[in-house]
């Protein structure tokens, strides 16, 4: 794995639901210095102490935990309840731990925070979670800064929307500015600035790897293995050409699934031709743009660009960022959940620039909590359910005209 920069003593962090270890190996390459790690899945933890060592603790985060004092707390509360890459469960015990999160890190007090979901989370339950992460924040004196953002301008080789919160304890923290121009998905360009080099493509991100293996290793657990499709899988490979989907494929190729999915409407109303629709089934990715999202599903859903074949598990980490040498522990669907879950190492490692600049810089305080900015999308207009989550959001918060929030006592 490669080094991190040198680390800064007074720089430190913990990490709460702490996956394989994403944000963390994010965070020490920028000089932070790790003081703990909580997780609950055995893979993770175990993944996270293969790469990072023994200071991960194997807990229910919503315990009271016994953290020591940090410069700063970082986190992603599991998402798989309001994902919209799965099915969404509004009802799903894991989606309180977002407001576990908030609660604890008011409690724990550090000098600021970082938080990292998926876009689903700011309309999941009409918004309820964004108000379980940001009540008790504020509330508590944090000044905070909530944005949908695309990993690819950050550098990461697949467009990937998340939500990323950055909040300092009676400050102004900064938002990093995009480091990358995205490119090759629909909308890419808005949050695009004049000057940048360009996201790296998939075809680059792969470049770096050996040859996928024809079979696994003696312990049967490689990470690069080719697996040779065949039947109306082959057929189906064969016929698609990069960047095209399951619908591009005679009817009688589709999957069961897919069909039954094909003409659904999303959840608000709005007909799947203007908004939404069928998912993508399977998809030949393109050599030449970022990838797609990686995800849990990614071996399933993903055909390489220029093989009859679906991507590795080592192919998948790669374009997560992850180095060569990180190791994930657990069955081949483990491994890839924590693959697919995790904070890409480069967008983390940006969070973590921005910050260390904030924390090491004069900073002009302000004891009342806020919400600087809130930005949920980069797009024209927003659905329904997102313009009235952004309505109470302003409604109780203040008013965000220009991105700036009145202060919240």
């Amino acid at each position: 794995m490669s080094s991190p920069r040198h680390v800064q003593p007074n720089l430190t962090f913990i990490d709460l639901f702490a996956g394989a270890g994403g944000i963390s190996l994010g965070f020490q390459r920028a000089g932070f210095r790790p003081l703990a790690a909580y997780e609950n899945w055995e893979p993770a933890v175990r993944s996270y102490r293969l790469n990072h060592g023994d200071h991960v603790h194997q807990v229910s985060i919503d315990a009271e935990l016994d953290a020591p004092a940090a410069r700063v707390v970082v986190g992603g509360p599991p998402c798989q309840g309001f994902s919209s890459a799965g099915m969404r469960r509004p009802g799903d015990a894991r989606n309180t731990l977002v407001g576990e999160f908030g609660r604890l890190i008011a409690r724990l007090k550090p000098d600021a925070f970082v938080f990292e979901n998926v876009e689903g989370f700011l309309t999941s339950a009409d918004g309820l979670f964004v108000f379980e992460l940001l009540e008790p924040l504020i509330a508590a004196g944090y000044r905070i800064h909530l944005r949908k953002i695309n990993a690819a301008n950050y550098g990461v080789p697949q467009h990937r929307k998340r939500v990323v919160g950055i909040g300092g304890l009676g400050w102004d923290p900064s938002f990093p500015e995009p480091t990358h121009a995205a490119f090759g998905a629909p909308g890419a360009h808005r949050s695009n600035h004049n000057g940048l080099q360009p996201t790296p493509t998939l075809g680059e991100a792969l470049a770096t790897l050996h040859a996928a293996d024809c079979e696994a290793g003696p312990a049967g657990l490689t990470d690069n293995v080719r697996r040779t499709l065949n039947g109306d899988d082959l057929k189906r490979a064969q016929l698609l050409m990069p960047g095209q989907w399951m619908r591009d494929l005679p009817e009688a190729l589709w999957h069961e699934s897919y069909r039954r999915r094909a003409f659904r409407r999303v959840m608000d109303g709005t007909p799947t031709e203007k908004r939404g629709g069928a998912p993508a089934g399977i998809r030949r990715l393109r050599a030449d743009q970022p990838s797609k999202a990686i995800t849990g599903g990614a071996l399933r859903d993903f055909i390489h660009p220029t093989e009859h074949r679906q991507l590795t598990l080592r192919e998948c980490a790669s374009l997560q960022t992850f180095p060569s040498d990180f190791e994930f522990y657990g069955s081949e669907s483990e491994r890839m959940q924590l693959i697919g879950n995790a904070v890409p190492p480069v967008l983390a490692e940006a969070l973590a620039n921005s910050l260390k600049r904030d924390l090491t810089e004069k900073r002009t305080r302000n004891p009342c909590g806020a919400l600087l900015s809130f930005r949920p999308t980069c797009a024209s207009a927003m659905s329904p359910v997102l313009e009235r989550v952004t309505q109470r959001i302003e409604e109780r918060f203040g008013s965000l005209s220009g991105q700036q929030a009145l202060a919240f006592a």
